[in-house]
């Protein structure tokens, strides 16, 4: 049965565990927050609701795609659980358009899909993390505070850079944190969520070899283990952005063997 399942303490207490450890340099989250539901199973999404506002989390909860997407652009919400099989508009175009929109908002992807490329597709759009049914209610308590952590985290690691310098500048590159795009040759270049993430890391360190399994859990987040090809794929849409030769470039350089390095030169 599907509440079997969701009700599998055991089964992930040590995953839960993992992700709600709190480190003694960590911001503590406002757990006055704003989460919303996209879900058509009326049974999942009260479920789900019910978990979140337990944990003191305000839940606005949709049933479909249309008006899912709707509410996520007209109101503001600091984390969306988003399930991709939706009546109307799905999942993956949902996150797409809020992306292309610039909406940064994290994104958990709920999907009873279990291959590896309907995961690799969600985290290609822009999903934060994803959450395969049936998943128990302990696991999904838990990424949602790992995600809403690690943005607490990026946020106070941003005040503290911005406070200091809000541009880095390479050359003819310009990465401005505060606005999250680039200027090449003067021109404005709008990133990606990740791709800005990922440069601006890579550019923190310039000079540094990184593998791209130090990427992934750079950027992505440590439970995407086995997903380094995506890095790749963040890497060639970077180059085609700001390179003006992508297959010769000048900023972010391959290091054959090992992985990808920001030029220190």
């Amino acid at each position: 049965m599907y509440y079997d399942h969701i009700y599998n303490a055991n089964r992930i207490s040590a995953i839960d565990a993992a992700f709600t450890t709190d480190t003694p340099n960590e911001p503590k989250i406002d757990m006055h927050k704003r989460i919303l539901v996209v879900e058509d199973q009326e049974d999942i999404n009260a479920l789900i609701a019910l978990n979140l506002e337990t944990l003191n989390y305000s839940v606005t909860r949709c049933d479909n795609g249309n008006d899912g997407l709707k509410t996520a652009t007209e109101e503001a919400f600091d984390l969306i659980v988003l399930d991709i099989m939706l009546p109307g508009l799905d999942g993956l175009q949902i996150c797409q358009s809020l992306r292309s929109k610039g909406n940064y908002t994290p994104i958990l992807m709920l999907t009873a899909k279990k291959t590896e490329a309907d995961r690799v597709i969600g985290l290609e759009v822009g999903a934060d993390d994803y959450l395969t049914k049936p998943f128990s209610v302990l696991e999904l308590q838990a990424r949602v505070k790992a995600l809403l952590r690690r943005v607490a985290f990026h946020k106070q690691e941003t005040q503290e850079e911005e406070s200091d310098h809000d541009e880095l500048q390479y050359g003819k590159l310009v990465i401005r944190k505060q606005k999250r795009d680039i200027v090449m040759n003067g021109k404005s270049i709008s990133l990606t969520a990740k791709e800005f993430d990922l440069l601006l890391y890579m550019a923190n360190f310039p000079g540094q070899v990184f593998s791209r399994e130090q990427l992934l859990n750079a950027v992505w987040g440590y439970h995407h283990s086995g997903y380094e090809h995506t890095v790749n794929s963040h890497i060639n849409r970077l180059r085609a952005k700001l390179e003006e030769d992508p297959s010769n470039p000048e900023y972010v350089l391959t290091v054959w063997g090992i992985g990808y390095k920001f030029n220190d030169q």
